[in-house]
């Protein structure tokens, strides 16, 4: 025998609307057609809003260079130490790898998400044994069933919630690359910092010897009567302040080791098997290409637009909560009060509901002005990204072009230096000049020859940071499983 059920039961905030077939102990198939008509209250379901650039007029590059970005942007050095520092890194350092694993996370949060979209499935057991026998009247001890329940996605809520998590576990993909950006700069300044400083080390080396020497042969001369005491104790006191240089140097090598060996995911107790390098010469000045194209091409910019995206899709889902819910459900159960006969009694029922909001307390709105509030505050964020890329390649530009400058006035002084240090010695021996001037003169191109090494180095620090001001994504040996699957 065939019944209907209806009825309508009032919750906080909703109206639902029931309408099932139940079958008891029969074998027709139950047929049934919910109430649909408030599936159509409205003409038609949100429209997403437009997601527009937030800068307009966006202008070229005051300068560029020639030479292509490569996606991995330090081997326009030609170091093979520093590629093999790369590959390294890239796969030990564990910032990198704690990222690469908040990708994954989010990436587990779209598949639960979709997970919505499919019939949620369960199945169900009791038994029971009721005392003093017989059993308690209506008692059915002995049920086994399954029940199902599927929301229909009329309006395309469930959807955009989806989207909204596939561009956010887009967005953590889009970190994960540029924390490898920021990963290799890191590993490019740190490594030029360590050759400029061993640089600095062999010089400061080859100074002392000579202040050395120059001592011993000060002190011959005055002990003829030719030199001063002061000027002796002037030269002793240079030896020693360039011994002090030495001792600052060795500081930094022993620090930058320690802690390239952590970038690199090692201890620092353990010492890095490098060969000994120099500071390489730079190559052309890369092209900027056009700003657009920037925007395009950085990971950090792609991940604040797909932020600005996935808050888009959060504000459609909720604007999409206002409208009616249909949900349908099935259940079967077999009954009964012992396993002899547990197969000869059996029901199942099937239902459709529709749960219209009408009153809410203001919630579902509040929520919808929460999310556009969110929306434009990606918005911005996204503008401000933007602005903050194009002035780091403006810098980047200025600064190589300025330090370029300064390098090549740093050896002109220190070619003047020389060329006067030895005019001063010449006219020092022949007795025209008091040694305080060769001193002074010695002091000054020993410093010079110091900065021309720091200028150097800011010259390539320079570069590295317009390389990645300009760098887009590049693969890492774990992205491509991923390229795999997604094939």
């Amino acid at each position: 025998m065939q019944h209907f059920y209806t009825g309508i039961v009032k919750n906080t905030g909703y109206f639902f609307i029931r309408a099932a077939p139940l079958l008891s102990k029969t074998k027709g198939n139950g047929v049934f057609w919910c109430v649909i008509f408030c599936c159509f209250l409205m003409a038609c379901s949100p429209k997403y809003n437009n997601v527009a650039q937030p800068i307009e007029d966006v202008g070229e590059f005051t300068y560029t260079g020639s030479s292509l970005v490569e996606d991995e942007w330090w081997t326009a050095f030609g170091d093979d130490q520093l590629n093999i520092l790369m590959d390294s890194a890239l796969q030990s350092n564990f910032n990198l790898a704690a990222t690469w694993q908040q990708f994954l996370a989010a990436e587990a949060v779209v598949a639960r998400e979709a997970g919505i979209k499919w019939p949620q499935i369960e199945a169900s057991a009791q038994s029971a044994k009721n005392f003093p026998e017989p059993d308690f009247v209506g008692g059915e001890n002995t049920q086994l069933g399954l029940s199902a329940s599927y929301e229909l996605d009329l309006w395309g809520r469930i959807r955009t919630g989806i989207q909204a998590e596939k561009l956010r576990a887009e967005s953590s993909l889009y970190d994960y690359r540029a924390a490898a950006i920021s990963l290799s700069a890191e590993i490019a300044n740190t490594w030029y910092q360590l050759l400029a400083a061993k640089e600095q080390l062999r010089i400061t080396e080859t100074q002392i010897a000579t202040n050395e020497d120059i001592i011993q042969l000060i002190r011959s001369r005055f002990v003829g009567g030719q030199i001063r005491a002061v000027d002796l104790l002037r030269q002793a006191q240079l030896l020693e302040s360039t011994k002090e240089q030495r001792i600052i140097f060795k500081t930094n090598i022993g620090v930058l080791e320690n802690q390239l060996a952590v970038l690199l995911g090692q201890q620092p107790q353990k010492l890095l098997e490098v060969e000994t390098a120099i500071l390489p010469t730079l190559p052309k000045v890369p092209s900027t290409g056009l700003p657009l194209e920037l925007v395009r091409r950085r990971p950090d910019l792609q991940r604040s637009y797909a932020l600005l995206l996935a808050a888009d899709r959060d504000l459609a889902s909720a604007i999409k909560s206002k409208y009616p819910r249909m949900s349908l459900g099935a259940r079967g159960q077999l009954r009964s009060n012992n396993f002899d006969n547990l197969f000869e009694n059996w029901a199942y029922s099937i239902a459709g509901n529709i749960l219209a909001p009408l009153f809410y307390g203001n919630q579902i709105k509040s929520e919808i002005r929460r999310n556009e509030a969110v929306k434009q505050q990606r918005l911005f964020e996204y503008g401000q990204a933007t602005l903050t890329a194009f002035q780091e390649v403006e810098n980047g530009l200025l600064q190589d072009r300025m330090q370029k400058e300064r390098v090549a006035n740093i050896e002109r002084q220190l070619q003047l230096a020389a060329n006067s240090n030895k005019q001063l010695s010449v006219e020092f021996f022949n007795g025209f000049s008091p040694y305080l001037d060769v001193l002074l003169g010695l002091d000054q191109e020993q410093q010079l020859r110091r900065d021309l090494v720091t200028a150097r180095l800011r010259q390539i620090q320079a570069r590295i940071g317009l390389y990645r001001a300009l760098a887009g994504g590049f693969e890492t040996t774990r992205e491509i499983p991923i390229e795999k699957e997604i094939k």
